[in-house]
Protein backbone atom coordinates (compact mmCIF):
# COMPACT_ATOMS: atom_id res chain seq x y z
CA UNK A 1 0.00 0.00 0.00
CA UNK A 2 1.53 3.52 -1.03
CA UNK A 3 1.50 5.74 1.65
CA UNK A 4 1.60 9.72 0.79
CA UNK A 5 0.21 12.61 3.21
CA UNK A 6 -2.39 13.81 1.74
CA UNK A 7 -5.02 12.09 -0.72
CA UNK A 8 -7.33 14.66 -3.11
CA UNK A 9 -10.13 12.81 -4.97
CA UNK A 10 -10.65 14.84 -7.70
CA UNK A 11 -8.66 16.57 -9.92
CA UNK A 12 -10.85 19.54 -11.02
CA UNK A 13 -10.88 23.11 -10.02
CA UNK A 14 -10.68 22.68 -6.41
CA UNK A 15 -8.65 19.41 -6.02
CA UNK A 16 -5.86 20.88 -7.84
CA UNK A 17 -5.54 24.49 -6.20
CA UNK A 18 -5.40 22.03 -2.83
CA UNK A 19 -2.93 19.87 -4.59
CA UNK A 20 -0.16 22.28 -5.71
CA UNK A 21 -0.40 24.57 -2.00
CA UNK A 22 0.37 21.64 -0.25
CA UNK A 23 2.85 20.21 -2.29
CA UNK A 24 4.44 23.27 -2.20
CA UNK A 25 4.87 23.46 1.40
CA UNK A 26 6.54 19.67 1.21
CA UNK A 27 3.81 17.63 2.01
CA UNK A 28 3.33 14.72 -0.12
CA UNK A 29 -0.01 14.51 -2.52
CA UNK A 30 -1.76 11.97 -4.66
CA UNK A 31 -4.63 13.39 -6.69
CA UNK A 32 -7.08 10.09 -7.90
CA UNK A 33 -9.59 10.89 -10.76
CA UNK A 34 -11.51 8.68 -12.74
CA UNK A 35 -11.60 11.04 -15.81
CA UNK A 36 -9.13 10.60 -18.67
CA UNK A 37 -8.08 14.39 -18.37
CA UNK A 38 -7.45 16.54 -15.22
CA UNK A 39 -9.81 19.83 -15.28
CA UNK A 40 -12.22 18.63 -17.73
CA UNK A 41 -14.64 21.41 -16.59
CA UNK A 42 -12.21 23.90 -16.78
CA UNK A 43 -11.41 23.49 -20.31
CA UNK A 44 -14.89 23.58 -21.78
CA UNK A 45 -15.80 26.64 -19.03
CA UNK A 46 -16.62 29.99 -20.43
CA UNK A 47 -17.00 28.67 -23.88
CA UNK A 48 -13.69 27.47 -23.98
CA UNK A 49 -11.75 30.89 -22.53
CA UNK A 50 -12.74 29.93 -18.91
CA UNK A 51 -14.60 32.90 -16.65
CA UNK A 52 -11.59 32.51 -13.89
CA UNK A 53 -13.20 34.53 -11.56
CA UNK A 54 -15.28 37.75 -11.18
CA UNK A 55 -13.26 40.58 -10.05
CA UNK A 56 -16.10 41.69 -7.46
CA UNK A 57 -16.09 38.36 -5.50
CA UNK A 58 -17.71 38.54 -2.39
CA UNK A 59 -19.94 37.05 0.18
CA UNK A 60 -23.36 38.15 -1.33
CA UNK A 61 -22.71 36.64 -4.15
CA UNK A 62 -22.89 32.67 -2.93
CA UNK A 63 -26.02 30.98 -1.84
CA UNK A 64 -25.31 28.38 1.52
CA UNK A 65 -27.34 27.82 4.38
CA UNK A 66 -24.64 29.80 6.38
CA UNK A 67 -24.30 32.78 3.82
CA UNK A 68 -21.26 33.81 6.55
CA UNK A 69 -19.12 30.77 6.21
CA UNK A 70 -17.27 31.47 2.82
CA UNK A 71 -16.21 34.70 3.95
CA UNK A 72 -12.91 33.33 5.87
CA UNK A 73 -11.77 31.37 2.56
CA UNK A 74 -12.68 34.88 0.00
CA UNK A 75 -10.32 36.87 2.96
CA UNK A 76 -7.99 34.44 2.83
CA UNK A 77 -7.36 34.01 -0.95
CA UNK A 78 -9.62 36.41 -2.83
CA UNK A 79 -10.00 37.51 -6.78
CA UNK A 80 -7.37 39.95 -6.52
CA UNK A 81 -5.03 36.97 -4.92
CA UNK A 82 -5.63 34.33 -8.18
CA UNK A 83 -5.61 37.98 -11.14
CA UNK A 84 -2.32 38.57 -9.37
CA UNK A 85 -1.10 34.58 -10.16
CA UNK A 86 -2.62 34.81 -13.69
CA UNK A 87 -0.87 38.23 -14.59
CA UNK A 88 2.45 36.47 -13.05
CA UNK A 89 1.84 33.73 -14.79
CA UNK A 90 1.51 35.78 -18.18
CA UNK A 91 -2.04 35.13 -19.06
CA UNK A 92 -3.94 37.38 -20.97
CA UNK A 93 -7.26 38.44 -19.92
CA UNK A 94 -10.21 40.74 -20.35
CA UNK A 95 -13.18 42.14 -18.61
CA UNK A 96 -16.64 41.46 -19.57
CA UNK A 97 -19.81 42.85 -17.66
CA UNK A 98 -20.39 42.65 -13.91
CA UNK A 99 -16.30 41.82 -13.96
CA UNK A 100 -16.31 38.56 -15.14
CA UNK A 101 -12.70 38.01 -16.03
CA UNK A 102 -12.16 35.37 -19.03
CA UNK A 103 -8.71 34.31 -20.95
CA UNK A 104 -7.79 36.41 -24.22
CA UNK A 105 -6.92 32.94 -25.42
CA UNK A 106 -8.08 29.41 -24.18
CA UNK A 107 -9.26 28.00 -20.62
CA UNK A 108 -5.76 25.51 -21.42
CA UNK A 109 -3.68 28.22 -19.87
CA UNK A 110 -5.68 28.27 -16.33
CA UNK A 111 -5.48 24.30 -16.35
CA UNK A 112 -1.65 24.70 -17.01
CA UNK A 113 -1.06 27.17 -14.17
CA UNK A 114 -2.87 25.30 -11.98
CA UNK A 115 -0.85 22.19 -12.72
CA UNK A 116 2.45 24.05 -12.64
CA UNK A 117 3.25 23.63 -8.87
CA UNK A 118 1.37 19.97 -8.72
CA UNK A 119 4.41 19.30 -11.38
CA UNK A 120 6.92 21.37 -9.75
CA UNK A 121 6.70 19.72 -6.37
CA UNK A 122 5.85 16.35 -6.92
CA UNK A 123 2.11 16.04 -6.93
CA UNK A 124 0.97 12.15 -8.12
CA UNK A 125 -1.94 12.29 -10.51
CA UNK A 126 -3.80 9.15 -11.02
CA UNK A 127 -6.47 9.44 -13.75
CA UNK A 128 -8.58 6.59 -15.00
CA UNK A 129 -8.86 5.54 -11.43
CA UNK A 130 -11.81 4.56 -10.22
CA UNK A 131 -12.48 4.69 -6.38
CA UNK A 132 -13.86 0.94 -4.87
CA UNK A 133 -14.22 2.29 -1.03
CA UNK A 134 -12.94 5.16 1.41
CA UNK A 135 -12.02 3.86 5.00
CA UNK A 136 -10.55 5.52 8.02
CA UNK A 137 -8.32 3.23 10.58
CA UNK A 138 -5.43 4.87 11.86
CA UNK A 139 -5.17 6.90 8.71
CA UNK A 140 -7.60 6.92 5.88
CA UNK A 141 -7.24 4.05 3.57
CA UNK A 142 -8.41 4.90 -0.28
CA UNK A 143 -9.06 1.44 -2.70
CA UNK A 144 -8.98 1.76 -6.19
CA UNK A 145 -8.34 0.09 -9.62
CA UNK A 146 -4.83 0.63 -9.44
CA UNK A 147 -4.31 -0.05 -6.12
CA UNK A 148 -4.59 0.70 -2.22
CA UNK A 149 -3.37 4.11 -0.99
CA UNK A 150 -3.33 5.86 2.56
CA UNK A 151 -2.74 9.40 3.85
CA UNK A 152 -3.52 11.48 7.41
CA UNK A 153 -5.29 13.86 5.50
CA UNK A 154 -8.15 13.33 2.44
CA UNK A 155 -9.66 15.74 0.53
CA UNK A 156 -12.92 15.50 -1.38
CA UNK A 157 -12.97 17.93 -4.44
CA UNK A 158 -15.05 15.89 -6.58
CA UNK A 159 -17.71 18.55 -7.47
CA UNK A 160 -21.24 18.31 -7.42
CA UNK A 161 -23.96 16.44 -9.85
CA UNK A 162 -24.44 19.17 -12.44
CA UNK A 163 -23.51 17.95 -16.12
CA UNK A 164 -23.71 13.94 -15.82
CA UNK A 165 -22.02 13.66 -19.43
CA UNK A 166 -19.00 14.89 -17.51
CA UNK A 167 -18.66 12.66 -15.23
CA UNK A 168 -20.43 14.19 -12.36
CA UNK A 169 -21.51 11.64 -9.54
CA UNK A 170 -22.66 11.93 -5.49
CA UNK A 171 -20.23 10.37 -5.12
CA UNK A 172 -18.50 13.12 -2.76
CA UNK A 173 -21.87 13.65 -0.72
CA UNK A 174 -22.01 9.46 -0.12
CA UNK A 175 -18.62 10.34 1.39
CA UNK A 176 -19.40 12.96 3.78
CA UNK A 177 -22.53 10.60 4.78
CA UNK A 178 -20.59 7.76 5.31
CA UNK A 179 -18.76 9.66 7.70
CA UNK A 180 -21.52 10.87 9.49
CA UNK A 181 -22.21 14.68 7.71
CA UNK A 182 -25.29 16.26 6.96
CA UNK A 183 -25.76 16.62 3.82
CA UNK A 184 -27.97 19.72 2.68
CA UNK A 185 -30.69 18.31 -0.30
CA UNK A 186 -28.43 18.73 -3.93
CA UNK A 187 -30.51 20.40 -6.85
CA UNK A 188 -29.24 21.94 -10.38
CA UNK A 189 -28.86 25.85 -9.99
CA UNK A 190 -27.91 28.06 -13.27
CA UNK A 191 -30.50 25.92 -15.38
CA UNK A 192 -32.86 26.89 -17.64
CA UNK A 193 -36.18 26.64 -16.91
CA UNK A 194 -39.25 24.38 -18.83
CA UNK A 195 -42.41 25.06 -18.79
CA UNK A 196 -45.92 23.09 -19.90
CA UNK A 197 -49.25 23.21 -21.78
CA UNK A 198 -50.36 26.79 -23.01
CA UNK A 199 -47.29 28.78 -21.57
CA UNK A 200 -44.77 25.64 -23.40
CA UNK A 201 -46.59 26.27 -26.69
CA UNK A 202 -46.63 30.47 -26.54
CA UNK A 203 -43.16 30.51 -25.53
CA UNK A 204 -41.85 28.17 -28.15
CA UNK A 205 -42.83 31.08 -30.73
CA UNK A 206 -40.55 32.91 -29.60
CA UNK A 207 -37.51 31.15 -29.50
CA UNK A 208 -34.53 32.61 -30.35
CA UNK A 209 -35.54 35.91 -28.74
CA UNK A 210 -33.32 37.55 -26.48
CA UNK A 211 -33.66 40.41 -24.37
CA UNK A 212 -32.73 42.50 -21.62
CA UNK A 213 -35.13 41.91 -18.55
CA UNK A 214 -35.15 42.23 -14.54
CA UNK A 215 -36.48 38.74 -13.09
CA UNK A 216 -37.22 38.66 -9.40
CA UNK A 217 -38.39 36.48 -6.71
CA UNK A 218 -39.38 36.93 -3.22
CA UNK A 219 -35.92 36.68 -2.32
CA UNK A 220 -33.53 38.36 -4.83
CA UNK A 221 -34.08 39.89 -8.55
CA UNK A 222 -31.17 40.21 -11.91
CA UNK A 223 -31.08 42.49 -14.62
CA UNK A 224 -29.77 40.72 -17.34
CA UNK A 225 -30.53 39.00 -20.80
CA UNK A 226 -33.04 36.42 -21.14
CA UNK A 227 -33.54 33.68 -24.01
CA UNK A 228 -37.00 32.39 -25.55
CA UNK A 229 -36.33 28.53 -26.38
CA UNK A 230 -38.10 26.06 -27.52
CA UNK A 231 -37.90 24.56 -23.87
CA UNK A 232 -38.69 27.21 -22.22
CA UNK A 233 -36.54 30.20 -20.63
CA UNK A 234 -32.83 30.10 -20.71
CA UNK A 235 -30.53 33.15 -20.77
CA UNK A 236 -28.23 34.71 -17.62
CA UNK A 237 -30.49 36.61 -16.24
CA UNK A 238 -32.84 32.98 -15.72
CA UNK A 239 -30.44 30.92 -15.11
CA UNK A 240 -29.32 33.23 -11.75
CA UNK A 241 -32.85 33.29 -10.77
CA UNK A 242 -32.73 29.69 -10.72
CA UNK A 243 -30.69 28.87 -8.18
CA UNK A 244 -33.12 30.84 -5.89
CA UNK A 245 -36.31 29.20 -7.31
CA UNK A 246 -38.35 26.82 -5.47
CA UNK A 247 -40.77 24.17 -7.23
CA UNK A 248 -44.08 25.96 -7.65
CA UNK A 249 -43.61 29.64 -7.30
CA UNK A 250 -43.68 32.22 -9.61
CA UNK A 251 -41.20 34.71 -11.18
CA UNK A 252 -41.85 37.88 -11.92
CA UNK A 253 -40.35 39.45 -15.08
CA UNK A 254 -39.83 43.38 -15.85
CA UNK A 255 -39.53 43.66 -19.76
CA UNK A 256 -38.79 46.75 -19.63
CA UNK A 257 -36.03 47.73 -17.27
CA UNK A 258 -34.63 51.42 -16.39
CA UNK A 259 -37.97 52.53 -18.40
CA UNK A 260 -40.88 54.64 -17.22
CA UNK A 261 -43.33 52.43 -19.51
CA UNK A 262 -46.41 55.15 -18.03
CA UNK A 263 -44.50 58.30 -19.55
CA UNK A 264 -43.39 56.96 -22.31
CA UNK A 265 -46.56 56.02 -23.61
CA UNK A 266 -47.67 59.80 -22.81
CA UNK A 267 -45.25 60.67 -24.95
CA UNK A 268 -45.65 58.71 -28.02
CA UNK A 269 -49.99 59.26 -27.76
CA UNK A 270 -48.68 63.55 -27.51
CA UNK A 271 -46.34 62.63 -30.73
CA UNK A 272 -48.68 59.99 -32.30
CA UNK A 273 -52.24 59.84 -30.69
CA UNK A 274 -53.53 58.01 -33.89
CA UNK A 275 -50.84 55.32 -33.39
CA UNK A 276 -52.07 51.89 -32.28
CA UNK A 277 -50.70 50.56 -29.12
CA UNK A 278 -49.32 47.53 -31.15
CA UNK A 279 -46.92 49.32 -33.30
CA UNK A 280 -45.45 51.47 -30.74
CA UNK A 281 -44.96 48.88 -27.95
CA UNK A 282 -43.59 46.67 -31.05
CA UNK A 283 -40.39 49.41 -31.19
CA UNK A 284 -40.01 48.83 -27.61
CA UNK A 285 -39.78 45.30 -28.12
CA UNK A 286 -40.06 42.22 -30.22
CA UNK A 287 -43.32 42.25 -32.14
CA UNK A 288 -43.46 38.34 -31.66
CA UNK A 289 -43.77 39.27 -27.43
CA UNK A 290 -46.00 42.29 -28.16
CA UNK A 291 -48.41 39.79 -29.56
CA UNK A 292 -48.26 37.05 -27.54
CA UNK A 293 -48.71 39.39 -24.66
CA UNK A 294 -51.64 41.29 -25.66
CA UNK A 295 -55.03 40.48 -27.64
CA UNK A 296 -55.48 42.23 -30.84
CA UNK A 297 -58.45 43.86 -29.82
CA UNK A 298 -56.29 45.94 -27.33
CA UNK A 299 -52.99 45.86 -29.93
CA UNK A 300 -55.45 47.90 -32.51
CA UNK A 301 -56.54 50.94 -29.92
CA UNK A 302 -55.19 54.01 -30.62
CA UNK A 303 -53.11 55.12 -28.25
CA UNK A 304 -55.41 58.51 -27.33
CA UNK A 305 -58.50 55.79 -26.84
CA UNK A 306 -56.47 54.53 -24.26
CA UNK A 307 -58.57 54.30 -21.01
CA UNK A 308 -56.87 54.15 -17.61
CA UNK A 309 -58.01 51.00 -16.69
CA UNK A 310 -56.26 49.89 -20.35
CA UNK A 311 -52.90 51.91 -19.57
CA UNK A 312 -52.95 49.84 -16.35
CA UNK A 313 -53.20 46.96 -17.25
CA UNK A 314 -50.16 47.62 -20.06
CA UNK A 315 -48.08 48.28 -17.23
CA UNK A 316 -48.90 45.69 -15.31
CA UNK A 317 -47.86 43.41 -18.14
CA UNK A 318 -44.87 44.88 -19.09
CA UNK A 319 -43.46 45.25 -15.72
CA UNK A 320 -44.82 42.31 -13.82
CA UNK A 321 -45.34 39.31 -16.12
CA UNK A 322 -46.02 36.51 -13.79
CA UNK A 323 -44.42 33.44 -15.19
CA UNK A 324 -44.96 29.74 -13.51
CA UNK A 325 -42.12 27.35 -14.87
CA UNK A 326 -43.47 23.83 -14.47
CA UNK A 327 -39.23 23.12 -13.76
CA UNK A 328 -35.73 23.11 -14.80
CA UNK A 329 -33.86 21.54 -17.28
CA UNK A 330 -32.20 19.22 -14.43
CA UNK A 331 -28.59 18.16 -13.67
CA UNK A 332 -28.54 17.72 -17.24
CA UNK A 333 -27.25 21.36 -18.35
CA UNK A 334 -26.96 22.94 -14.90
CA UNK A 335 -23.58 24.79 -14.07
CA UNK A 336 -23.92 24.34 -10.67
CA UNK A 337 -25.27 22.47 -7.88
CA UNK A 338 -27.13 24.06 -5.13
CA UNK A 339 -26.73 22.34 -1.65
CA UNK A 340 -24.17 19.71 -0.37
CA UNK A 341 -22.03 18.64 2.64
CA UNK A 342 -23.63 21.10 5.49
CA UNK A 343 -20.71 24.23 6.20
CA UNK A 344 -21.77 23.53 9.97
CA UNK A 345 -19.80 20.36 9.75
CA UNK A 346 -16.98 22.15 8.55
CA UNK A 347 -14.55 24.73 9.72
CA UNK A 348 -14.88 27.77 7.76
CA UNK A 349 -10.81 28.95 8.12
CA UNK A 350 -9.53 25.13 6.73
CA UNK A 351 -12.64 23.13 4.95
CA UNK A 352 -11.81 20.45 7.60
CA UNK A 353 -14.58 18.10 9.32
CA UNK A 354 -15.20 18.92 12.65
CA UNK A 355 -16.24 15.25 13.68
CA UNK A 356 -13.28 13.77 11.53
CA UNK A 357 -10.37 15.23 11.79
CA UNK A 358 -8.13 14.72 8.70
CA UNK A 359 -11.14 14.68 6.54
CA UNK A 360 -11.88 18.10 4.22
CA UNK A 361 -14.19 18.86 1.82
CA UNK A 362 -13.58 21.40 -1.14
CA UNK A 363 -15.32 23.41 -3.95
CA UNK A 364 -18.45 22.65 -5.02
CA UNK A 365 -19.70 19.67 -2.80
CA UNK A 366 -19.69 21.72 -0.37
CA UNK A 367 -22.94 23.48 0.33
CA UNK A 368 -21.72 27.19 -1.47
CA UNK A 369 -22.99 28.08 -4.58
CA UNK A 370 -21.85 31.15 -6.69
CA UNK A 371 -23.73 33.22 -9.12
CA UNK A 372 -23.06 32.89 -12.70
CA UNK A 373 -20.31 35.09 -13.62
CA UNK A 374 -16.78 33.05 -12.63
CA UNK A 375 -18.00 33.18 -8.52
CA UNK A 376 -18.24 28.99 -8.66
CA UNK A 377 -14.12 29.11 -9.63
CA UNK A 378 -13.26 31.33 -7.23
CA UNK A 379 -15.01 29.53 -4.50
CA UNK A 380 -12.88 26.41 -5.86
CA UNK A 381 -9.80 28.36 -5.41
CA UNK A 382 -10.30 29.98 -2.06
CA UNK A 383 -11.73 26.58 -0.41
CA UNK A 384 -8.97 24.75 -2.16
CA UNK A 385 -6.17 27.25 -1.09
CA UNK A 386 -7.11 27.27 2.56
CA UNK A 387 -7.68 23.68 3.06
CA UNK A 388 -4.34 23.13 1.37
CA UNK A 389 -2.46 25.69 3.52
CA UNK A 390 -4.31 23.88 6.58
CA UNK A 391 -2.84 20.60 5.10
CA UNK A 392 0.66 22.29 4.91
CA UNK A 393 0.92 23.54 8.62
CA UNK A 394 -0.23 20.30 10.26
CA UNK A 395 3.26 18.52 11.50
Amino acid sequence: MQKVDVIVIGAGAAGLMCAGTAAGFGKSVLVLDLAEKAGKKILISGGGRCNFTNRFAGSGNFISANPHFCKSALARFSARDFIDWVEQSDISYHEREHGQLFCDQSASQILNMLLSPCHDFGVQISLQTEIQSVEKHDHFVVKTSKGDFSAESLVIATGGLSIPKMGATPFGLKVAKSFGLNVIEAVPGLVPFTFTGKDKESLKELAGISLSVTVRNRDISFTEAMLFTHRGLSGPAMLQISSYWSPGETISINLLPGFDVAQLLAEKCQQRPHAQLGTVLSELLPKRLVQLLFEAVLREVPLKQLGHRQIEQVLETIQNWQLKPNGTEGYRTAEVTVGGVDTDELSSKTMQSKKQPGLYFIGEVVDVTGQLGGYNFQWAWSSGYVAGMAIAEMI
